[in-house]
This record gives structure tokens, sequence and C-alpha cells, in this order.
């Protein structure tokens, strides 16, 4: 009698992220997360009880992969004007790849009718915008990462290809916006000496 194929969690959401890549979101089931794994209907279901559920999972993971690279990424930046900026433009650096834009294309195009789907990303928005808030100037920061968010959507939809030597320049007007409204806004404290 043989044993039966041991799955491990990362193996269903490798197979997850597989069939939105291959086929989109609206045709990531139960069913084909279990065939593209290779393993029964009830071993999914066991785990992820529904397609929300393998969309939150799917949202999880990319967060939590966001998470380390911005964490690894704040090293590198720590000695920048707002290292938590700073990361993510780091990080935007390199193009998105096809499984990246898959994911989102598959997490926006389901948060219009699953609420919790929505809530998940909400919470991925707070998490950025407190980042924001905790630097020398929260207001430029929001400012540039809104301006990061507007650039990066049109790559994560595939609405704009971009090449290294359109995206990097782009990125660094960005910073350079941290940068240049930080210093034009600044409050200018009255100086005493004079009248």
């Amino acid at each position: 009698m043989s044993r039966p194929k041991k799955v491990t969690d990362s193996a269903i959401l490798d197979a997850i992220e597989r069939v939105v890549v291959k086929h989109g979101a609206s045709r990531l089931s139960i069913d084909a997360v279990a065939q593209e794994a290779g393993i029964s209907k009830s071993r999914v279901v066991y785990d992820y009880k529904s397609k929300t559920a393998l969309l939150e999972a799917l949202i999880d993971r990319q967060f939590e992969r966001d998470t380390a690279r911005i964490n690894s990424m704040l090293v590198e930046c720590a000695e920048t004007p707002h290292p938590e900026l700073f990361a993510r433009l780091k990080i935007a650096d390199c193009a998105l790849d096809d499984t990246e834009r898959a994911v989102a294309m598959a997490i926006t195009s389901s948060m219009s009718s699953e609420e919790s789907l929505r809530q998940r990303m909400l919470k991925w928005i707070e998490r950025d915008l407190l980042a924001m808030a905790n630097g020398a100037n929260p207001e430029a920061a929001r400012m540039a990462y809104f301006a990061f968010i507007g650039f990066s959507c049109h790559e994560w939809f595939g609405l704009v290809q971009r090449s290294d030597e359109e995206r990097l320049p782009f990125l660094e007007q960005i910073r350079k916006m941290y940068v240049g409204y930080s210093e034009s806004h600044s409050v200018t404290k009255p100086n005493p000496q004079k009248g």
C-alpha cells in the first residue's frame, strides 16, 4: 500500500500561484488547485474552505514576502532621509515578475466582490501609511508614497511596461520629490533679532 503524498501548505500556496498565473483569478478554484498540486480536493478543502480562502492565503503570503523584503531593505536604507519610503522605492528598482503581476491582478479583481479581501488589503495600506508617518516629514512621505503607488499600479496591472532605463529615473524623481517637498515645506521659526 502506498503512502499518501505529503503536501505542505507551501506546496498548496505554490499551486494557487501557478493556477493564477496560468488562468487568472476567474479560474481559481479548489478543484484547479488540487489538480495543479497533484493532490485530492479534500486535502485542499481541509485548509482552504473556499475560493475566497484561497485568495486570502495568497494575500497573506504576498504580505509576508513584502514585509520580509522591506525589513531586509530597511537595513540598506537606514541612512536615507526616510528609510521606510526609500526601502519601498529600492524594492521597486526591480521589475515585477509574471507571478507577482498575476497575483496583483487576481487580488485586485477579486476585491470588489469580497469584503474580506478588501479588508486584508486595507491592513496592508494602513501598515505602509503608518510607516510613512514615522519619519522626519510624514506629509512629504505620504505624498511620495502615493506617487509611488500610482506609478506601481500601472506595472502591477500590466498597463505600462517599463525598462530599467525608464523605471529607475522615475523612482529617483520620487525620492527627489520627498527631499524637495521636505525642504520647501519646512517650518521656519521666526528670528527674534529681526523686528
